[in-house]
C-alpha cells in the first residue's frame, strides 16, 4: 500500500487529500496540521467570495485552475448543502486612469471564459448597485459567495469517511529523504514520532516556504504575511450594497484595495487593507513572533518591494489606525457611506510570495522535489480553486 502524507489541513490541503483517495482509493493518506481543528488560517479568514477568474493573465495557471475551480466548487456545495450564492460584482472605474486599465480587465476576462460580463457605464451601474458611483463598470453576474470554512469542514468529513486520517495537533518540525520515499519528523503534545510515506505534499500556506525548504527545496520565494483588516457595515446600512463592489486593481501590486463584499450571513464586510504582519500568524496589530519578523526583514527581496512601495505601505498603515481613512477609500465607490457606518470587523493574513529580487510572486506555484510535492504559493483565489488544484497536484504526482 502506497502511503501518502499531506501537510496542510485548511482547504487545498483536505481537497488534495480527497483528491488522491478518489484517484487512488487503494493509498492510505494521512493529513498532518499543527492546529487543533481545520481550516484555522487563510481558510476561514477570507472574504467568502467565489472568484469568477475575471482578473488573473490569461493562459495562468490561475486563470486555468480558477475556472475549473468554479465549475467543480459550485457541484460540490450543491451535493453538500452548502450556501452558494451569485450575487454577482462589479468592478467601478472612479476615474479616468481607472477606466483605461477596466480595458484590460475586461480584456483577461473575456479571454478566462468568465461567463456574462458586461461593460457598464453609470446608469447602468445605478440600476444594479443604487448607492454605487462610477464612471464605468465590468459586471461579473456569476461571481458567487460562499461559506469556505464550512467547504473545509465537509471536505474533512469526506477524508475520514473514506477511511484516511487528519492528525490535529501535528506540527511537523523536519523532513528528510529516505532511500525510498520521506520521513517526517512530528510532535505532538510534547512527543516526537517518526512517520514514513511514500509521497509528501506540502500545503502549509503561511509556513510552506518553511517546510519545502526542510524538504530541500529552494529558500526563495519566502513567504512574507500581510494583514488585512476589515470593518463592516453597520446592520442598518447594510443596504448600501446588493452584492460584491470591486476597484479597478493597480497592475503593479497583488492586492486588490479596499472593497465591500457581502457574506452570506447577509454582513458587509469594507476592506481589506494590506498591512506587513509581523507575525505569520499576525491577525492583531499587536501579535509579534520574532523569528518572524526577523524572517521577513533580513530576506534579500524586501529591500526592493519596500523602495517601489513605501508610500502604497504608509498609506495602508495610516488606514489600519483610522476608521476615517478606511471610510473614505469606501466612499469612492459609495458616496453616501458615513464615518459612522463602519464598525470594527476581523483580519486575516495573506501568504505573499516574495521573490529574492524583489518580485511579488503573483501565480499559483507548484513545485516537486523527489517525493514531495510543495504547493509554493497559493494566495487567492486559492479556496475557488481548491478542487482544481487538487486535481492539478494529483495529475502531477501521477506522472
Amino acid at each position: 500500500m502506497t502511503r501518502t502524507l499531506v501537510v496542510g489541513a485548511g482547504i487545498v490541503g483536505l481537497a488534495v487529500a480527497r483528491g488522491l483517495q478518489r484517484a487512488r482509493p487503494d493509498d492510505e493518506v494521512v493529513v498532518l496540521d499543527k492546529e487543533p481543528q481545520v481550516a484555522a488560517h487563510q481558510s476561514s479568514h477570507n472574504s467568502g467570495v467565489v472568484h469568477a477568474g475575471v482578473y488573473y493573465p490569461p493562459g495562468s495557471l490561475k486563470a486555468r485552475l480558477c475556472r475549473r475551480g468554479v465549475g467543480l466548487l459550485r457541484e460540490y456545495t450543491q451535493e453538500r448543502g452548502i450556501t452558494w450564492d451569485e450575487v454577482g460584482k462589479v468592478v467601478v472605474a472612479v476615474d479616468r486612469g481607472d477606466e483605461a486599465r477596466l480595458e484590460e480587465v475586461q480584456r483577461r476576462a473575456v479571454a478566462n471564459g468568465v461567463p456574462g460580463i458586461v461593460r457598464l457605464g453609470p446608469d447602468g451601474l445605478r440600476d444594479l448597485e443604487p448607492h454605487v458611483r462610477g464612471r464605468a463598470a465590468l459586471h461579473s453576474p456569476t461571481t458567487a459567495i460562499t461559506d469556505f470554512p464550512a467547504v473545509a469542514r465537509a471536505l474533512a468529513d469526506d477524508v475520514t469517511t473514506g477511511e484516511g486520517r487528519i492528525l490535529l495537533g501535528h506540527e511537523v518540525v523536519a523532513i528528510r529523504p529516505l532511500r525510498s520515499g520521506v520521513e517526517v519528523l512530528v510532535e505532538h503534545a510534547g512527543e516526537r514520532t517518526r512517520l514514513a510515506a511514500d509521497r509528501l505534499v506540502l500545503c502549509g500556506g503561511l509556513h510552506v516556504d518553511r517546510l519545502a525548504r526542510m524538504a530541500g527545496g529552494d529558500p526563495d520565494p519566502r513567504i512574507v504575511p500581510f494583514r488585512g483588516e476589515y470593518h463592516l457595515l453597520a446592520p442598518e446600512r447594510r443596504d448600501l450594497v446588493r452584492g460584491l463592489v470591486y476597484p479597478v486593481p493597480d497592475p503593479t501590486l497583488p492586492f486588490l484595495g479596499v472593497h465591500l463584499t457581502r457574506r452570506v450571513d447577509g454582513s458587509v464586510d469594507v476592506g481589506p487593507n494590506a498591512v506587513l504582519a509581523t507575525a505569520r500568524e499576525g491577525y492583531r496589530l499587536r501579535d509579534l513572533a520574532l523569528p518572524d519578523l526577523l524572517e521577513t526583514l533580513t530576506w534579500p527581496g524586501m529591500r526592493p518591494v519596500a523602495a517601489r512601495h513605501w508610500r502604497t505601505g504608509a498609506a495602508e498603515v495610516l488606514g489600519s489606525v483610522s476608521a476615517r481613512r478606511f471610510a473614505a477609500a469606501a466612499r469612492r465607490y459609495v458616496p453616501e457611506l458615513r464615518d459612522a457606518d463602519l464598525v470594527p470587523g476581523g483580519a486575516g493574513v495573506r501568504a505573499q510570495a516574495v521573490g529574492r529580487d524583489g518580485s511579488l510572486v503573483d501565480d499559483f506555484v507548484i513545485e516537486r522535489l523527489g517525493p514531495v510535492t510543495a504547493v509554493r504559493n497559493a494566495p487567492s483565489p486559492a479556496a475557488t480553486s481548491s478542487l482544481a488544484i487538487a486535481e492539478e497536484v494529483v495529475a502531477r504526482l501521477g506522472r
